[in-house]
């Protein structure tokens, strides 16, 4: 392999397939810089586009952009480049969240590459699933795609899901009462056609799915209580399959480490024919967090709820161009 600056088209590919990760709200706090001269790529969080009442602590933030590191490094791999990544490389710019060197020495991740084909194809699906367990060989290949990036996966007991699912319903609860909170989500959420021009952030009503008749599947409504007079209504799963991804820290490098586990996990689920949403509804309450963790296990800190399954694809949310978050010096 050479050693060689990578050229700027390529730099454009790889960033294209890195902001297709999923982010909080759909926020999409994420900005590029390549370094030519050093085949340098820098990761920084976009202040801007934090959420100061949801996540106050920018630990969504960080799992945002470290699942767009994630799919940088699969859109790498598959350009057989192998990127060495540092994290937090300057500890007096906590802004600065990660140097990706593009033109390393080493032999390309292969495995990483094969979950390309995924990366365009993995929605966060808020339709019904169908009942049905996931296989359990499934199961293990998503636990290890959580273990290779220093997190875990766990399938949680029937009667911790419930538990879960309770926290989901009290956080619902909560954040109905918060008025900072709902207002942030109005701010991200289209509820009604915004113009001519679709937005490219936040997250278009056609992807908020339908209105939940019954079932317990863990799916945030973000519609927060504005009429939607055709949204459509259905009946969910009964029994979800619902999985924590968790890490043993719970500082920025552990977020950071969290959101490239979650997103390996979800591609690695999409290439097996699976379909999911996400939800940190329970985790955005210190009160409730702490319980969601499964006592039996060894997971330190949760840093998200998965619900995952057999389904409809879910609808795609809009990117911003590359122009707003790319630069190339």
């Amino acid at each position: 392999m050479t050693a060689e600056p990578v050229d700027t088209h390529t730099v454009e590919t790889l960033v294209a397939d890195a902001v297709a990760a999923p982010s909080q709200h759909n926020a999409q706090p994420w900005r590029f810089r390549y370094l030519r001269d050093s085949g340098v790529l820098r990761v920084y969080a976009d202040l801007t586009r934090a959420l100061p009442h949801t996540d106050p602590q920018r630990r969504g933030l960080h799992v945002s952009c470290g699942a767009a590191l994630l799919n940088l490094r699969v859109a790498a791999a598959a350009s057989m480049l192998a990127p060495v990544v540092r994290l937090l490389p300057e500890p007096d710019r906590p802004d600065l969240l990660a140097e990706v060197r593009l033109c390393g020495t080493g032999p390309p991740d292969a495995e990483l590459a094969l979950l390309r084909p995924a990366v365009a194809r993995r929605h966060s699906s808020r339709h019904p699933f169908r009942d049905e367990e996931i296989a359990a060989a499934t199961r293990e290949g998503l636990c290890r795609a959580a273990d290779v990036e220093g997190a875990q996966l766990l399938f949680p007991g029937r009667w911790h899901v419930r538990e879960v699912l309770d926290l989901v319903w009290d956080a619902e609860q909560w954040e109905a009462q918060a008025p900072g909170v709902r207002e942030e989500t109005a701010r991200w959420t289209h509820v009604e056609p915004t113009g001519a021009v679709a937005p490219s952030d936040g997250i278009p009503a056609e992807a908020f799915g339908p209105v939940r008749r019954d079932g317990n599947a863990p799916v945030r409504d973000f519609a927060a209580g504005r009429p939607m007079p055709d949204r459509p209504r259905a009946s969910f799963e009964k029994t979800p399959n619902v999985a924590l991804l968790g890490t043993t820290g719970d500082g920025p490098v552990d977020w950071l480490r969290a959101g490239q586990a979650l997103e390996r996990v979800l591609l690695r689920a999409t290439a097996d024919g699976l379909v999911a949403s996400v939800t940190s509804q329970p985790l955005e309450w210190p009160d409730l967090r702490w319980a969601a963790r499964d006592p039996r296990s060894a997971m330190g800190h949760v840093q998200m709820v998965l619900r995952l399954g057999h389904g409809p694809e879910g609808q795609r949310s809009a990117r911003r161009p590359l122009d707003d978050v790319l630069d190339i010096v």
